[in-house]
């Protein structure tokens, strides 16, 4: 019986994106995340007396800035050294060789596959063979797996590979391959790196994406980590085991029962709430997005620095210091014809009009094309409420719709002079 982890996608100091303008990001605790998603992993590796440890690419995110960046990844190693656990590493699209000019002596325990061709190396008191290959530029397009050697007959044999498979959305197709191609190696196991979400792709063989120890941003959501692998007279078993510190999440507020701003702050708690049930103890970074067809709408659209502000205030009522608003995404919809029930003939020849202008290309895309213009001017002030902004003719029919909603909503409250 041996125990060993599977990990991939460290991306140790992975710059901070889209964070430089939110002044209330927790930019600290994001930074040291990956570093300390890490130690994590170390700590894992220790505790649970694993025989070795493999990374399946990725350990950096590109280039280091400076050479603390290997001086800790080579830190944490040297802790596994002391406990006589090796680590068998390849090199992904972003730590390729030839991105990283900046280098260090890694520790002893540290294996790092050859970036030229496959190599395997053998732990003969295990029966363990490990396979791979390192990416020696950032685009590798061609399909490495061909190339692995046949499985060494008698062993448990591993396969290690930075790989995009059969591709996967939001990832760069590099080293693609089929599952076909790896089950028909004869290995034992497939250790993939490259996409961030955890799947397992086969079984018997394993053939699985551990994806990555820590989520960096909103597309990365969710619980992150490795895979303890636990070897028992042939029988494979796996364990997903969580390292991460921070978590990142979008929250989905249904506000269709909603009609006072009681109610509003109800919903986007409870929502809360659930997130912060399911992750006891994380500190998340939040997107809440707003849905539904309410009577709200009107004014959500109105006053959106108000109700982002609300959202941020119920957040510091349900876990104070623990969530981050990252955003709030204002995707509701006003209720249907309501236009109907709202009297007066000169607020009914108003919502014609617009209803006309939805309908008139021409005016559409000359009102696109001034808001665009309008909106260069503006820039800075309106840089903060990304809900304000026209990317193409669709959105000018949402801020119709929206003018709309704020008329209705202000004739029925008896604001519509305000």
């Amino acid at each position: 019986m041996f125990k060993f982890v599977h990990c991939a996608d460290l991306h140790l100091d992975s710059p901070l994106r889209g964070l430089s303008n939110k002044e209330d990001a927790p930019e600290d605790q994001i930074r040291s995340a990956t570093r300390k998603a890490l130690l994590n992993l170390v700590d894992l590796c220790i505790e649970e007396g694993v025989n070795f440890l493999v990374i399946a690419g990725d350990v950096y995110d590109g280039e280091w800035q400076d050479y603390s960046t290997g001086l800790f990844f080579n830190s944490c190693m040297a802790k596994l050294s002391d406990r006589d656990i090796p680590v068998y590493l390849i090199s992904g699209n972003h730590d390729a060789a030839s991105n990283i000019s900046r280098r260090l002596v890694l520790p002893q325990n540290v294996i790092q596959f050859s970036v030229d061709a496959p190599e395997t190396y053998v732990i003969d008191d295990l029966g363990v063979a490990l396979h791979g290959q390192g990416f020696k530029h950032r685009e590798v397009r061609e399909n490495l797996a061909l190339s692995y050697p046949p499985a060494v007959p008698g062993y448990f044999n591993i396969g290690v590979l930075h790989t995009s498979a059969d591709g996967r959305e939001g990832h760069e197709t590099y080293a693609p391959c089929r599952v076909e191609d790896l089950v028909e190696k004869g290995y034992d196991y497939w250790a993939l790196g490259h996409i961030h979400k955890r799947e397992v792709l086969h079984e018997n063989p394993y053939v699985l994406f551990s994806g990555n120890l820590q989520g960096r941003h909103i597309r990365e959501t969710g619980e992150k980590g490795c895979t303890l692998v636990t070897v028992d007279g042939g029988r494979v078993t796996l364990e997903h085991r969580p390292v991460d510190v921070l978590r990142w999440h979008e929250c989905l507020v249904d506000l269709s029962d909603a009609h006072t701003d009681d109610d509003f702050t109800s919903l986007v708690s409870e929502a809360m709430d659930d997130v912060t049930a399911k992750n006891a103890g994380y500190p998340l970074a939040l997107r809440i997005r707003l849905v539904g067809t309410t009577q709200l709408h009107g004014r959500l659209r109105e006053d959106m620095e108000k109700y982002h502000n609300e959202v941020r205030n119920a957040a510091a009522m349900v876990a104070q210091d623990l969530i981050w608003i990252e955003k709030v995404k204002f995707d509701t919809r006003p209720w249907a014809n309501r236009s109907q029930e709202v009297g007066g003939d000169a607020l009914a020849h108003l919502l014609k009009s617009i209803d006309a202008a939805a309908k008139d290309p021409d005016f559409l895309n000359q009102f696109f094309a001034q808001m665009k213009s309008v909106q260069q001017k503006l820039g800075s002030y309106i840089k903060s409420m990304d809900a304000t902004r026209l990317n193409s003719v669709e959105d000018v029919l949402s801020l119709l719709d929206d003018a709309k909603e704020i008329l209705i909503t202000r004739s029925t409250d008896g604001r519509l002079g305000e």
